[in-house]
């Protein structure tokens, strides 16, 4: 089963950048969906950003214009450029892999935005 490991989280000010970024080792197959969930206590975990291995994407309406998906599939990495981050983007952001084999999270990162 494939690993994530995640980094890139912390804390910013309203209006600030950061990036997140996974690296997926072990069991990766070429064909597959990679994103980046978040999750609040209380709530249920979301899709923030999904990216296939063909390159297409899609953003949780919340995200749109902000965020921006990535991935380069040579090194089996996605990544989350967050661009004027809102307090209400602050969760813990787990990253997902999917393949027509195996799925993973990986371990979640903190992401907090201040006002």
């Amino acid at each position: 089963q494939p690993q994530l490991v995640e980094s890139g989280g912390g804390s910013v000010q309203a209006g600030g950048s950061l990036r997140l970024s996974c690296a997926a080792s072990g069991s990766i197959f070429s064909i597959s969906f990679m994103g980046w969930y978040r999750q609040v206590p209380g709530k249920q975990r979301e899709l923030v950003a999904g990216i296939n291995s063909g390159g297409s994407t899609n953003y949780a309406d919340s995200v749109k214009g902000r965020f921006t998906i990535s991935r380069d599939n040579a090194k089996n990495t996605v990544s989350l450029q967050m661009n004027s981050l809102k307090p209400e983007d602050t969760a813990v952001y787990y990253c997902r892999y999917i393949s027509n084999y195996y799925s993973s999270w990986g371990q979640g990162t903190q992401v907090t935005v201040s006002s």
